[in-house]
Formats: C-alpha cells, structure tokens, sequence
C-alpha cells in the first residue's frame, strides 16, 4: 500500500505530467536502450521512430498518477497493455530496469524540479503499479501455456500456404511444425511473430491479427506491405514476410493474445467497421458470428482505397450470398474506372456521417472498427454523435493505443 504522503506527492505532479510526459517518455527510451541495447529485440523500432511509443507510455504514466488514490481503474489498462507484453516475452526482470531508467528519466527532464521527496515518491508507486503488471502478466503467461494446445513463448509454425489477397495485403496459413494442436483464440486476438532478418542487428517481433475464425487447424494472418512514406520507413518485417517468406518456411509464432474480441453473446445486430488492413480482425468476427448465429444482423463495412487493395472481397461477398443477414459495404476512396465500370463500391470518397446514416439501421447495436488513427477518430466521431452508446464501441489500434478524443 502506498502512504499517503506519497498519494500526495503523485497527484500533485500530474500537471507536471500531463505538460512534460512526453519528453520524460522520450528521454527514458533513449536512456534505456543506451543502457540495455539487449531490449531492443524486443521493441518495435519504427514505433519508437515514430513517437508512438513515448507517447502510449505517457499516456499510461499519467492515467496512473491521475488514478493514484484508485489504481483498480486502470486494471483495464493494464490488461491491455499485459496482453502485449506476454505476446512479447516481457518478464517480471525487466521492470526493475524500466523503473530506474523512468526515474532518472524524470529527474534528467525536470532536472532541479525533480526533489528528492519527488524521486522518492515515484520509486514507490512505480513499485506498487509494476506488482499489479507483474501479478496480472502471470496469470495471461500461465493461461497462454496451460490452456489446450497452448505453449510458452514461441513455438515453429511452418508456411503451409501463401496466398496474395490484393497489391498490398498478403495472407499467410500457419501451421505447428510439431504436428501439434494449437490454442484457441477468441476472434479479434492477435499473435506475434518473431524474426531475425539477414543483416539485421536486433531480432525483430510484430503483432498481426488472427484474420480467420477459431477452431482450424491454422492460425491465418494478412499482411500489408508497408512502402514507405515521407513520415515513415518502409516496414522491415512485412517486406521481408512478402518478399522472402515462401511456403515451407518457419516462423516462431506467440499464443493468441488480446482483449479486442467479438461478444458472441451480444444478440443486438453486429457492425464491423474496417479500413484498410484494419479488416483482418473484422473478418475473423464476422466469420465466427454468423458461424455461431446465422440470424444475428450483421453489417459490415469497409473502406480502401480502390479494388486494387481490396483484400478478401470475394471471400466476404460469398459469405453474404449465403447469409441474408449480413449486408457489406464497400466504400473506395480512390477508385479506378474498371471499379466504376463495374460498380465495385458503393460509396466513393472517405467515409462520413451522412453516409452511415444511410447504411445503419439502428445505432442500438454492437460497434466494432479498426483501421488508420484517423479512421477510428471520425468512425467513434460519428458513431457518437449518432447517438452510440460509448460502451458499444469497441475498437483496436495496430501498435500504441492512442486517443480517440
């Protein structure tokens, strides 16, 4: 338990906090890298290029100083955030070292500021706020390895097919190259696949949605092929699984993990919103519902950008062939004149209010939607200004969570 001096002190840095986090975020990872290099085989190194990183872990430290007096409301939070670091491999050795490298973090960003009394303060939360990731963590890492077909840390699966879903998004059947059974998974979980590249330095780890329903005996998951922007390198990992993965390969898959899952037990009608590769979790819920109840209404809408870089759009327009409550919704922002000439969409341009009006019948239903940050803020936007209720919108960010505010 935490004194009540020390409750004071945290609460009365949250403004430091809320102006400052970032930067301490940004000087910790620079700190703890320069002193345990060996972390970075574990961290995404284009979302620490990104800034998306610091940010996500400010977000967190300052939701956990705001609720200092009553940590339980950040359980879900924690949970969140403890399902990525099993799929990861974070252990409980590695938050003694995060703690003294956020600590000298502080001081070297608040320098003179930065008491004693302060340090002190926050050494102490930090230990209180790092047993409940730890106790959390342990329960995920003994459920991932004792449920059937489950295992510890990661296990050899072998490319058993690849197969090309658009100009961007390949699709990878994964299977255990031991012959074994593998866990279930809830649709919507993810799993993390670990790489050691030719030539590269650090061992490379990323998550990537299970994009078919549970009970087969694959895992299945999409990949886009990140190129490259301005504002963002190419992706390491996905160019090397499209360009250098075959079929027979093997790569070193985590448990399932996740909390971003579909509600089965939900009878309201179901809409799945997705942009982009952002479908992947989308269409292992909507293959698992109308598996499990062919009468629930389901709507699913998509957007991209033409149909060109429209994955799996055979697979989900046969699906509604045989289903006559699922309705789907294509919305291209950039179309072709074949899409036009072959009426491939029904909505041109980006997604917007008046148009989801049009297209959901009722706003007493079950939200769920993934995609680009901007997407998800202007989906959750008009959701709630149709009059959606928060607890029925749930969603997913592709790496650190961000605000939908």
């Amino acid at each position: 338990m935490l004194s009540e001096k020390t409750r004071q002190v945290i609460t009365a840095t949250v403004p430091v906090l809320e102006k400052h986090g970032t930067d301490i975020t940004k000087r910790f990872y620079e700190m703890l890298f320069a002193n345990h290099p060996e972390l970075l085989n574990i961290f995404n190194h284009a979302n620490q290029k990104q800034g998306r990183q610091q940010t996500a872990l400010a977000n967190a430290v300052y939701a956990a100083a705001l609720h200092i007096n009553n940590l339980e409301a950040i359980i879900p939070v924690v949970k969140q955030i403890g399902h990525k670091h099993r799929s990861l491999g974070i252990k409980p050795e590695h938050y003694p070292i995060v703690g003294q490298n956020l600590l000298a973090a502080i001081k070297d960003v608040l320098g003179d500021a930065a008491t004693e009394e302060i340090i002190g303060a926050w050494a102490e939360a930090y230990g209180v706020i790092a047993d409940v990731f730890i106790s959390i963590e342990a329960e995920m890492y003994d459920q991932a390895e004792q449920q059937q077909g489950g295992w510890e840390g990661f296990r050899p699966f072998r490319v058993e097919r690849k197969v090309q879903e658009s100009d961007r998004i390949t699709t990878f059947y994964l299977v255990p190259q031991d012959g074994g059974t593998i866990a279930s998974f809830a649709p919507g979980q993810y799993i993390s696949v670990k790489l050691d590249i030719p030539g590269e330095t650090n061992t490379h780890i990323r998550q990537y949605s299970l994009s078919d329903a549970p009970g087969k005996p694959y895992y299945r998951i999409s990949v886009k092929r990140e190129d490259g922007q301005r504002d963002r390198p190419a992706g390491k990992v996905s160019n090397y699984l499209h360009q250098k993965v075959e079929q027979g390969d093997t790569l070193l898959l985590s448990a399932p993990a996740g909390d971003f899952v579909l509600n089965q037990e939900d009878a309201r009608p179901l809409v799945l919103l997705s942009g982009g590769v952002g479908l992947t979790p989308m269409v292992s819920m909507l293959q698992a519902s109308v598996a499990a109840n062919a009468q629930r209404q389901v709507i699913f809408i998509h957007s991209t950008q033409n149909g060109d870089t429209h994955a799996m759009k055979a697979q989900i327009e046969e699906l509604a062939s045989k289903h006559s409550q699922l309705s789907v919704h294509w919305c291209y922002t950039q179309p072709t004149e074949q899409d036009r000439a072959a009426g491939a969409f029904e909505k041109e341009g980006y997604i917007d209010l008046a148009w989801l009006k049009q297209v959901l019948p009722t706003t007493d239903a079950a939200f769920y939607f993934c995609g680009p940050v901007s997407y998800m803020k202007a989906v959750h936007s008009y959701l709630t200004e149709m009059g959606a209720a928060s607890a029925d919108l749930h969603y997913e960010f592709f790496g650190p969570a961000a605000d939908l505010g």
